[in-house]
């Protein structure tokens, strides 16, 4: 350790917290430590390793701190943040880069030196008073080729704890790493504190370093701006990703099981409220993640791995019927945060639970009552929107048994899906990855609902469920994702779902148990075992196979009309989609890669032949009839 930094160490931590820190002989770690020591200025510094002892300080700090009030069911805690840290503050969230680098118009960057200056001026002696937790996490499986190493820096207990139950320890990681410098970095501060939430959130910055890969986060309590290892560290990952030639993804990972008790694993990425974590918790199916996967080519194979070990999930909606596995964990003893919903009597309530809460509590607002209005005149529901829970997988009665695999799981299909009330089909697989990459991936849309924003119905661009995540030009972020399939023996079959179809009166088409009929289709044509008809925009299923699938996994009749009207081909409004993509790639994304086109050419020929022969709504049942089946 070189002698400055081993001056800072020495002047702020105790020996036994020196000792643990050097038994890392890292010297970017020292000198990360001593430089945030310097500016932040806290009381004391706890280094955490992997023990159970020195973890459960971190959970008691919670309590003592105020971060957390335990609730009556045992190992269960409830956690406040600010009225107004509700969210992922998409605004103050920025990518810092050198002068001379240019990520596109989607992106949010800043100047490297500008944005550090600012951010470190509000990090300047924001842990007085308090101690800073020196956090070793693991991203992926431990002592694997997926693994990435990490360290945080906060003075918030509750960012701890929570880090706890989603990631994988990582001081044992840490002591193989040795003196590498390829780990990622997180220094967050919670700042000035009122009532133990943070005050000062018009002075919110999460800004992330791509070239040092450090994430800065300051003035915010809430986990997704602060628990580094989440979106935050999957920009730096999807960075590193390009370096190295794999993928990061915003995607989760599961098991379909299929005929003979075989598990078939598919990922799949959706926007939010589009059913992502509704299918990965399919009844009957097995999770090995909910969010984020890293892959890989091994072998010629592609595989995959969920980067955390935990579910920081929104909890409306959440009941017996809805989410059962979820709702159990909720409800029995074990560890369990609980972030934003009432509390009343010892228990938590939450919007969606399916039971009536009590009439008074306390809430994200403070003291609560039924009927209770803000400032604007609005009511305050019982829970915010976005209250979450935060559990660990290793609680859910469905975890796959290879979710912990150091070498991944081979995954053999990948869903796309998002909302969509007019165009898309229920489900269809591509003709070949570049086909499913260029018009399901990067092609993917979805719909606001009037609770977002306002005004339902308008559509956003987001290429892979990835568009707020992506830290490369986008043209080289989706020809990375076309490079992936051509090193493999055999590239994963691609498929668009669409889970929010509506009828002329507006009314949705499917029931939203429907989907397990989808995923369960869509196993079948991974192993070739049910035919398919071949329409413009990709592969549909034979109203014959539905009719099984519905019967046997859902229990209900699949009528022939209810099939001809959500699999019909919608000309104008597949014609309308092509544009506004093709648009999108020629006007606002440099260096989209030529494929992309060629892609969107074919698409659009296919559609208008099948329009000028059939008109603007093509029945599947003509495809059938003219011999469109394979």
């Amino acid at each position: 350790m070189s002698e400055p930094y081993e001056q800072v160490l020495r002047a702020s931590l105790t020996g036994e917290h020196l000792e643990k820190l050097l038994r890392l002989p890292n010297p970017k770690l020292h000198q990360f430590v001593a430089e945030a020591v310097e500016l932040c200025g806290p009381d004391s510094v706890f280094v955490c390793t992997d023990t159970a002892e020195d973890i459960a300080y971190v959970r008691r700090l919670t309590v003592e701190n105020g971060e957390e009030t335990p609730l009556e069911l045992e190992g269960h805690t409830i956690h406040f943040d600010g009225a107004k840290d509700q969210g992922r503050d998409k605004e103050n969230t920025k990518y810092l880069v050198p002068p001379d680098v240019d990520l596109g118009a989607h992106l949010n960057s800043l100047d490297k030196e500008e944005g550090l200056a600012e951010v470190r001026g509000f990090l300047a002696g924001s842990m007085r008073g308090r101690q800073m937790l020196v956090r070793f996490f693991c991203l992926g499986p431990i002592d694997s080729v997926f693994s990435i190493s990490g360290v945080q820096l906060t003075d918030s207990a509750y960012v701890g704890h929570s880090e706890d139950l989603l990631y994988r320890p990582g001081y044992g990681q840490f002591e193989r790493l040795g003196d590498s410098e390829d780990f990622f970095r997180v220094l967050h501060s919670a700042g000035r504190l009122e009532n133990h939430v943070s005050a000062d959130v018009d002075k919110r910055r999460i800004y992330v370093n791509l070239e040092d890969d450090i994430v800065y986060s300051v003035n915010t309590q809430y986990a997704g701006n602060t628990v580094g290892f989440k979106k935050l560290s999957l920009r730096l990952a999807i960075c590193k990703a390009d370096r190295e030639g794999w993928l990061a993804e915003h995607m989760l990972v599961m098991g379909v099981r299929g005929p003979g008790g075989r598990v078939t694993y598919f990922t799949g990425a959706f926007p939010s409220g589009c059913g992502k974590t509704s299918t990965a918790m399919l009844p009957g199916e097995t999770i090995v993640g909910d969010d984020i996967a890293y892959f890989r080519a091994i072998d010629g194979e592609a595989r995959a791995v969920n980067v955390e070990c935990g579910i920081f999930g929104i909890i409306r909606d959440v009941n017996t019927e809805d989410d059962p596995i979820i709702y159990d964990v909720l409800n029995r003893p074990g560890e369990v945060i609980f972030s934003n919903v009432l509390l009343a009597d010892g228990r938590p309530y939450w919007e969606g639970m399916g039971c009536e809460p009590p009439g008074e509590g306390v809430n994200y607002s403070g003291p609560w009552h039924a009927g209770k209005q803000d400032a604007g005149g609005n009511e305050v529901a019982v829970s915010h929107w976005n209250a979450r829970y935060t559990v660990t997988l290793k609680d859910l009665s469905n975890l796959d048994k290879h979710w912990d695999d150091p070498a991944g799981v081979p995954f053999r299909g990948i869903f796309y899906g998002g909302r969509d009330s007019d165009t898309c089909v229920p489900v269809q697989q591509s003709f070949d990855w570049a086909h499913g990459v260029v018009t399901m991936g990067a092609g993917l849309e979805s719909e606001t609902t009037a609770a977002t924003i306002g005004q339902e119905g308008v559509r956003k661009w987001q290429p892979m469920s990835n568009l707020d995540f992506v830290s490369l030009p986008l043209g080289r972020y989706i020809g990375n994702n076309l490079e992936f399939g051509q090193g493999l023996a055999q590239p994963p079959a691609i498929f668009a779902v669409n889970y929010f179809l509506r009828g002329a009166g507006r009314e949705y088409l499917n029931a939203m148990n429907d989907k397990h009929a989808w995923v369960k289709w869509a196993e079948l044509r991974v192993h070739a075992e049910v035919g398919a008809i071949r329409t413009p925009t990709g592969l549909i299923p034979l109203y014959e196979d539905l009719v099984r699938l519905f019967r046997d996994v859902l229990g209900k009749d699949y009528a022939r009309l209810d099939y001809v009207e959500q699999f019909q081909t919608r000309g104008p409004e597949n014609l309308a989609k092509l544009d506004r993509i093709e648009d999108i790639f020629r006007t606002r994304v440099a260096d989209t890669p030529p494929v992309v086109f060629e892609v969107l050419s074919g698409q659009r020929r296919r559609l208008e032949e099948a329009l000028e022969t059939c008109g603007d709504y093509v029945s599947p049942l003509h495809f059938v009839q003219t011999g469109q089946v394979e």
